[in-house]
């Protein structure tokens, strides 16, 4: 059973930052809220996602699991205004959700949530390096290694944290002190990762008021920041770096 209602731009937030990576999701229904867990099909990347029962208006469900289209929950969704809520609904029955938007009204089909890939297990990393800064500034970061590479290098050095990305002609390089960032915990770090990945996610995570960036050598890169009250966590695997 699931009876919610919560702000629009809050489920649209929380279903773009999953959507970037993966089109069919299983949610598991609490009453202390949603959370989800999946990785892309190449398994190069992650995500997981908490909406605590806090951050909706209104919230009463049992424990259980459905399967959900993100595509056309998207889709439905962008019907919604800014200040508007949305109202959702679990039909049992009919195995269908009943969402609501102003006046108007949609039944979204369910997916059997086992023929949903397999939620993927989160590794355990202790990874040496940490960067706090702004969604803004990371997004502006990204956006602008892609004018020259499809590939960046992230990482820790000299008290400050990097990133370069280097074409067949141009090349960048970003340097920001720990003075101008957030907050940094020193450490070896130093991975090339894939742009295409990252400027997918940095759409979401431009929105959120502070990231924080885990990272060490070779190392996949471990992204987690809020919006609102969604909790949004992502992992990418690095690339290997051609001599």
């Amino acid at each position: 059973m699931l009876k919610a209602v919560i702000d629009a731009e809050a489920i649209k937030d929380a279903v773009e930052a999953v959507s970037s990576l993966v089109d069919e999701v299983k949610f598991a229904i609490s009453e202390k809220g949603l959370e989800l867990k999946a990785v892309d099909p190449a398994n190069v990347a992650m995500v997981s996602l908490k909406v605590d029962s806090s951050a909706f208006q209104f919230f009463k469900a049992t424990p259980g699991e459905i399967g959900i289209d993100l595509v056309r929950l998207s889709d439905l969704l962008s019907m919604a205004d800014r200040g508007e809520s949305v109202s959702l609904e679990l039909d049992e029955e009919s195995h269908k959700l009943k969402i609501g938007v102003g006046s108007l009204s949609y039944t979204l089909s369910l997916i059997d949530p086992s023929a949903i890939r397999k939620e993927p297990r989160i590794p355990e990393l202790d990874l040496p390096a940490h960067v706090t800064l702004t969604g803004a500034e990371l997004r502006r970061a990204v956006k602008a290694a892609e004018k020259v590479s499809d590939h960046v290098v992230l990482g820790v050095a000299d008290d400050m944290f990097y990133m370069e990305a280097k074409g067949d002609i141009d090349a960048l390089k970003l340097t920001i002190p720990s003075s101008e960032l957030l907050g940094l915990k020193p450490g070896q770090a130093r991975s090339l990762f894939s742009l295409d990945y990252l400027s997918d996610m940095s759409k979401s995570i431009g929105k959120a008021s502070e990231v924080k960036l885990e990272l060490g050598v070779d190392y996949p890169l471990r992204i987690g920041f809020r919006i609102k009250e969604v909790e949004i966590s992502y992992l990418l695997a690095p690339r290997i770096e051609q001599e």
